[in-house]
């Protein structure tokens, strides 16, 4: 097999992430369920494929004919012939001249040019269109606007890191079915961070570190090693080495062969042994994973086909080597640039399969789990008002926030008291009711009995993630 073919191979591999099969969470699981079918592709079914797209150019290949032709002079040598004098030599070394197809070279061509495409548009996880025109000059696609808005990651959903951030799994015998030594870092407490786009203070970034001991124990056949996430000035790079030393230290016998296993030395996809501990690598993994966001295109297949057709009449067919050529060479030429997009269509339907899974993953609605209401005690019924009076949660929310308990009564107006009396609710009909210190019985029936709710209630405040909440909001107040 060619250089240019097993480069291309390490390529694919890490595009359908076969080079960490001991992964064992989210998305990986999904890929490790196609992963028999991609690696068929890649080991059994491409090779053989390009070779048989050129099989017709066989009778006529370079160096069969090379060979073919060394025979012929060895052969009139020993009869003492002039070897160009015989009309067999002649014949050979016109159809060298003319019609010889180095399918070698022609199969060369087809990888790298696979790779270079592949390579191009693929960046860390995430497809970029990065439509080089020529050398530090790009073109982007146009259709005919005034005004023609475009980003590296247009057409794209912004992902960010929380599923790695609570969850990382990985095997460390991913080839056991029944026994696969299923590792599992659990996240048992983080910090709060800054919000919005405010920048976390210099000596006080949230880093992952070891929780406190017992940090690991086995748990349903599987280790679980826990971490928090919290303020700290020292480097995540130093808390990893810290985090390992401790976990490989740890003498308990019923973890020995945990222990021995994960110190052990890595070994990469491709075969070659890293210098860092299995432990070690997934600890930089794990912590390195949520410092990046990436992202999930809305029509993956779509855009590699549109840009495989770009690629292919910038970058590999050009007009002068058509012109200029005998008819039997823009056949091969044209054979080339066949294979090229025969083979780059399948790979693309297979990367299209995944990522679309994850936009649909992406889009699926998400489940409200709680939903409260803050209302006026003005527009209550007032036959809620003795409920409402009688619940110290809500009573001490008041205290706390409108600081109720300095109301001093008189004679027309009715002062704090504990629990609250009904007089005072009907004098204060500005304090809000917050449901969520209601029982759900008391919820229903107070929706039930108020008019209109939605004309009553002039805001909403959604805790969730940005994207989902703007799709769950946009049919109510789309315009």
């Amino acid at each position: 097999m060619s250089q240019k073919y097993e480069k291309l191979k390490t390529l694919l591999k890490e595009l359908f992430q076969l080079d960490q099969p001991e992964l064992d969470f989210g998305i990986y699981r999904i890929l490790h369920a196609r992963s028999a079918e991609v690696t068929q592709f890649l080991d059994k079914d491409l090779l053989p494929q390009v070779k048989q797209a050129f099989a017709q150019y066989r009778t006529a290949d370079k160096a069969e004919l090379e060979k073919e032709l060394a025979k012929a002079i060895e052969a009139a040598q020993a009869l003492g012939v002039d070897p160009e004098s015989t009309q067999k030599v002649k014949d050979l070394r016109a159809r060298l001249a003319s019609d010889a197809v180095d399918t070698g070279a022609l199969e060369a061509e087809v990888y790298d040019h696979l790779y270079s495409f592949f390579r191009r548009y693929y960046s860390e996880g995430d497809f970029l269109s990065k439509r080089v025109y020529k050398p530090g000059v790009y073109a982007i696609p146009y259709e005919g606007e005034e005004v023609k808005l475009h980003w590296a990651n247009a057409d794209q959903y912004y992902i960010k890191t929380s599923e790695y951030l609570r969850d990382y799994a990985f095997r460390l015998r991913p080839e056991d079915e029944r026994n696969p030594m299923r590792v599992h870092f659990r996240l048992v407490d983080a910090a709060e961070g800054e919000h919005g786009n405010v920048k976390e203070q210099a000596g006080k970034e949230r880093r992952f570190k070891l929780a406190p001991a017992p940090f690991a124990a086995v748990e349903n056949g599987e280790l679980v090693i826990r971490f928090t996430y919290e303020p700290d000035p020292a480097k995540q790079k130093d808390l990893n080495a810290e985090a390992e030393a401790a976990i490989l230290a740890l003498d308990d016998p019923a973890l020995a062969h945990w222990i021995k296993a994960l110190g052990g030395q890595h070994v990469r996809a491709d075969g070659t042994a890293s210098e860092n501990t299995r432990l070690r690598v997934h600890l930089n993994r794990y912590t390195a994973r949520n410092t990046f966001d990436y992202f999930i295109h809305k029509d993956l297949g779509g855009f590699l086909r549109r840009e495989l057709d770009f690629y292919i009449k910038n970058e590999v067919m050009h007009l002068d080597d058509v012109e200029n050529e005998t008819a039997p060479r823009v056949e091969q030429y044209l054979s080339k640039i066949k294979v090229i997009r025969r083979i780059a269509h399948k790979i693309i339907d297979f990367l299209a399969q995944l990522e679309d899974f994850q936009k649909k993953l992406w889009l699926k609605k998400k489940f409200v789990v709680e939903t409260s209401y803050c209302i006026r005690l003005g527009v209550i019924p007032e036959e809620f008002y003795p409920e409402i009076a009688a619940n110290d949660a809500q009573r001490e929310e008041w205290v706390r926030l409108c600081a109720i308990d300095e109301i001093k009564g008189d004679l027309t107006t009715p002062g704090y008291s504990v629990p609250l009396t009904v007089d005072f609710l009907k004098a204060h009909p500005t304090l809000v009711v917050d449901t969520r210190h209601f029982s759900g019985d008391f919820i229903s029936r107070l929706l039930q009995r108020t008019d209109d709710i939605d004309t009553k209630t002039d805001g909403a405040l959604v805790h969730s993630e940005n994207f989902q909440a703007l799709s769950l909001l946009q049919q109510r107040y789309e315009i």
